[in-house]
């Protein structure tokens, strides 16, 4: 009975957060554009339904954009959503209610913004495998433009850019240190899922990110990830 459960799969709840105004999109719902022929929102489904470390999928969505959602778990990830909930006001107040909605058999729980749609399966895995081990990990890439700290516009100090890191998500953790730290996060307006878990006093763990993984602001951006796209169907 030991050796079985050595060597059992974690399971994992990855919690799409897709219940934001998309407030820089020039009025259209980012989530729910189509990019590639598809919604946004579906290439985070397709991924986490791929990836052999995610068990189950909640997605946290508006109010008015549950049943969208449902067809669409339906089609790109009907093996392992396990159900779509309403969000907050706030992103920490969504994630909270995303990662609350997870199975009580989760051990670890990420968080993906769904506006990252570019994701992919092997990142995923990195993420959790490392968070198992850790407790909390997050994807990050170098910084590679010099970063300056300004005040009242004015350079007040320029960072050595080799200790710059550009966070990521799926970010993942264990379980119940996650739905302790969104709900101080909640109280305190914290944004960031690892920065809630930094403020519990915990460690966060840094897995290799991919420069690919952008996130979709700006009308701009759908235009660079059409280009991904099209270069990894080329392969």
């Amino acid at each position: 009975m030991r050796l079985f459960e050595k060597f059992r799969k974690t399971f994992a709840s990855c919690v799409i957060v897709a219940a934001g105004s998309s407030e820089r999109m020039s009025g259209i719902d980012k989530l729910f554009a189509p990019l590639g022929g598809k919604p946004v929102l579906a290439y985070s489904l397709e991924a986490c339904e791929a990836c052999p470390d995610v068990s189950e999928i909640i997605v946290v969505t508006r109010e008015d954009k549950i049943a969208e959602a449902m067809k669409m778990c339906d089609k790109y990830a009907p093996g392992k959503t396990a159900s779509v909930v309403c969000g907050g006001a706030t992103r920490a107040e969504s994630a909270l209610e995303g990662a609350l909605a997870a199975s009580r058999e989760a051990a670890v729980i990420a968080v993906h913004d769904g506006a990252r749609p570019l994701v992919t399966p092997a990142l995923i895995s990195r993420v959790i495998r490392l968070a198992k081990q850790k407790g909390a990990a997050v994807p990050a890439v170098p910084v590679t433009d010099t970063i300056k700290k300004v005040e009242k516009g004015v350079v007040a100090s320029t960072p050595r850019r080799d200790s710059l890191f550009a966070a990521q998500t799926p970010q993942a953790f264990d379980a119940a240190l996650i739905k302790a730290a969104l709900t101080e996060s909640v109280k305190k307006g914290v944004t960031d899922d690892s920065q809630a878990v930094e403020m519990l006093g915990m460690k966060v763990y840094v897995a290799e990110g991919d420069p690919d993984n952008f996130k979709l602001t700006l009308p701009r951006d759908f235009a660079a990830a059409e280009d991904v796209i099209a270069r990894r169907a080329s392969k």
